[in-house]
């Protein structure tokens, strides 16, 4: 009876070399007759702090004839890196043992060297671009179709030098007639009209004022739910203890006031609670620059609610060899225009912007490009209650139908008084 035969095995090992998983070249330009007779380097990137960087190679490989060069980086690297993995195993026959390792593809291009020229011509052959190359090849050895396709080529370069020309003469004859400070203005204005990026999902043919900026869309179920817990310190707060938070400022002026009029009914209560809490946490949250620790708003917000502040209202930065959050300008307006409609659902859609543009300090101007930007009617505050002897606050008024979103004039005057 023949003995059974031994199962082979295998075993992973990672990279065979630290940070550098083994090599699998291609050949764009043939299929390799002779292995033995190739030489390979491989160069790495010397910033290894760079969480990207530090990856990146370049594969070197040279024959008696062409020499030849792959990346794993830039515009032409190959896709498949990124969306599969490779493996290499070394088999052995002996013991059935199979030692798989980690692999990566380079595509190998063939790099034209320089052809050993007389004098002046090797220099200047050597400072031509791989591109130039290839067309004195096309224009030595290459078909008619080849080179009809390089003078169209040509053609439309020096098409496009006299565009650009003809575009940086004009751009300097704007600049003569309008002046800097005119065009300044013009960005600042194309950089009001871009905060509509930034703004909440806007239903334009809602029904009701509700279901312009819906609930669901700052505050999904479940982070409503997460909310639960730290707003009981809202539920349950006394006449007294709003007058000491007042007095200490520990809250925003619109939250203060409002929690003077939570309703009496549990289920009410509670929802202006919690909603409360988050337009609070919001607005502190933009307070901040540069977030570096791990719960930047204390142990006590819920975790779903921190990872939503820092998904949706920060930017990732590299700095010092780390990735750093950052609240920008951008983020600041994105977050402020959240806090406006949140105030609009917790104040039955009619908000003082001019509270909500001091607890968030911002300038009036830019406060009121978001709420226009956001389709609020702009009003003055003169005659509501509590604010009678105080005519400078601005109200914002979300109504229905939506009035049609157009540029502020605030340039244009400010053109015409130039």
């Amino acid at each position: 009876m023949a003995a059974a035969a031994s199962a082979a095995t295998w075993r992973y090992r990672g990279n065979p070399e630290a940070e550098q998983p083994a090599v699998l070249v291609q050949f764009a330009n043939g299929r390799l007759q002779r292995s033995d007779s190739m030489r390979f380097t491989v160069y790495r990137n010397r910033d290894t702090a760079h969480p990207r960087k530090k990856h990146r190679r370049i594969l070197v490989s040279e024959t008696e004839r062409l020499s030849y060069v792959g990346n794993n980086f830039g515009s032409g690297v190959m896709k498949c890196n990124s969306l599969c993995r490779y493996f290499v195993g070394v088999l052995d026959k002996d013991s059935g043992q199979m030692e798989v390792y980690n692999a990566e593809i380079f595509n190998m291009q063939p790099l034209l060297s320089v052809v050993t020229v007389q004098n002046n011509c090797s220099l200047d052959y050597q400072s031509k671009s791989y591109r130039e190359k290839m067309d004195l090849c096309i224009e030595a050895f290459g078909t008619s179709k080849q080179k009809r396709a390089l003078n169209s080529r040509r053609m439309n370069a020096v098409g496009n030098d006299i565009l650009n020309t003809a575009v940086t003469k004009a751009a300097a004859n704007i600049i003569g007639a309008k002046g800097v400070t005119a065009l300044i203005q013009d960005v600042a204005q194309d950089d009001v009209q871009n905060i509509s990026i930034f703004l909440p999902p806007c239903n334009e043919d809602a029904d009701k004022p509700e279901n312009v900026y819906k609930f669901e869309d700052i505050l999904s179920p479940a982070e409503y739910e997460a909310l639960r817990v730290p707003a009981e310190v809202f539920v349950n707060i006394t006449p007294e203890e709003i007058t000491k938070k007042t007095e200490e400022k520990s809250h925003c002026s619109f939250v203060l006031e409002e929690l003077k009029f939570l309703p009496p009914a549990e289920k009410s209560r509670d929802h202006k609670a919690r909603c409360l809490w988050f337009l609070d946490t919001l607005i502190k949250f933009s307070y901040l620059k540069v977030i570096k620790k791990k719960h930047p708003l204390g142990p006590e917000c819920p975790h779903i609610i921190s990872r939503k502040l820092m998904k949706n209202f920060t930017s990732l930065t590299y700095n010092n060899g780390s990735v750093q959050n950052l609240i920008s300008a951008s983020m600041k307006a994105k977050i402020t225009a959240y806090v406006i409609a949140l105030a609009l659902h917790i104040n039955n859609f009619q908000i003082d912007l001019t509270v909500l543009q001091n607890d968030m300090k911002l300038q009036e101007s830019r406060m009121m490009d978001i709420a226009k930007a956001m389709r609020l009617k702009i009003s003055k505050a003169k005659g509501l209650l509590g604010l009678e002897n105080d005519q400078n606050h601005k109200l914002g008024t979300l109504s229905l139908p939506l009035p049609v979103p157009k540029a502020s004039g605030n340039q244009r005057k400010r053109r015409k008084m130039d």
